[in-house]
């Protein structure tokens, strides 16, 4: 499929994708209609996250109808919206004013534009090395020390996976790949598409034969059958997506693999932050998924690696 335009695999693709909601919302109001009383929380929330993603396609597919532009304006309120989540939840001081202030107003923005431009020497460093560099100091300029060096990480973590990670996902768009001009929002498509596929088809084995609990602590409901049934069904999928991508069936396969694992650690990373403050969800803005976090975790550390790979092997 190769000698199709973008533009067909697009609509391809999306008509693909509205065919299996469409499936899976029927499949699901059936379910629960037949459902005896005691199973009817799991199929719920199955059919609130197929409701989730009715949303999000619509979202991600609306962006792709104004290119580049409606791309990183989606991300750049994705990152917005998924940084005050993070701050929320964080304890801060009057002290941290200045920094928060230059978080949001200063360093968020700036990153968009980095990425608009498509400055990679820039974008790829400065909230690791100047922006880490900048918060604290602002921190410190408003004389707080108590638990300082732990409030001026936090900003920092939260920058780092709210900005920095979700920025290399419209980031993709900036990869010049021979012989895929004009195509690179498929990237953005396999990614999102592999790594929330993932999510839901872990869910998906480990209640089907899910027994033996993964990381118990931090995640007691995944588990090891969950996590290798859906990684290794969602990397199929991702080899089976080779024809909107640059690689062949096999280098898909691969990719999928990689971004499925960090994926998955990121969610246990991102489950880690949740348990030391105490709560299930980071927000409640989308029904049945919690807040922009809780979909988005996965996705923040598979799109750097995902971006980094894809541009040091194929463009």
């Amino acid at each position: 499929m190769s000698h199709m335009s973008s533009h067909a695999q697009a609509v391809l693709l999306f008509l693909g994708i509205g065919v299996v909601l469409l499936i899976a919302t029927l499949v699901g109001r059936v379910l629960a209609h037949r459902a005896p009383p005691g199973k009817r929380a799991t199929i719920d929330n199955l059919n609130a996250r197929v409701n989730a993603w009715w949303v999000m396609a619509a979202l991600v597919g609306a962006a792709f109808v104004f290119g580049k532009p409606g791309v990183l304006v989606l991300f750049f309120l994705v990152s917005l919206l998924a940084l005050r989540e993070f701050i929320t939840l964080l304890p801060t001081r009057s002290g941290d004013y200045w920094a928060l202030v230059a978080a949001f107003y200063l360093v968020l923005p700036i990153q968009y534009v980095l990425v608009g431009i498509a400055w990679y020497g820039m974008f790829a460093i400065f909230i690791p090395v100047y922006a880490f560099l900048l918060l604290p100091i602002l921190a410190a300029s408003g004389g707080d020390t108590t638990g300082f060096l732990e409030r001026a990480a936090k900003v920092q973590w939260g920058l780092m996976i709210s900005v920095f990670c979700i920025s290399h996902v419209p980031a993709l768009l900036t990869l010049n790949i021979p012989n895929y001009e004009h195509r690179q929002l498929l990237l953005i498509a396999f990614l999102v598409i592999v790594v929330q596929s993932s999510d839901v088809l872990q869910y998906v084995w480990g209640k089907l034969c899910g027994r033996r609990p993964i990381a118990p602590v931090l995640s007691p409901s995944k588990t090891w059958e969950g996590f290798i049934g859906g990684v290794a069904s969602a990397s199929l999928l991702g080899g089976l997506l080779w024809w909107i991508t640059p690689f062949s069936f096999f280098g898909a396969l691969g990719m999928a693999l990689v971004i499925n694992l960090m994926g998955f650690l990121g969610g246990l990373v991102m489950s880690a932050i949740k348990r030391d403050r105490g709560i299930k969800d980071w927000g409640h803005m989308i029904e049945g998924h919690g807040g922009v976090l809780d979909r988005l975790d996965s996705v923040c550390f598979a799109a750097p690696v995902f971006f980094h790979l894809t541009r040091y092997f194929w463009a």
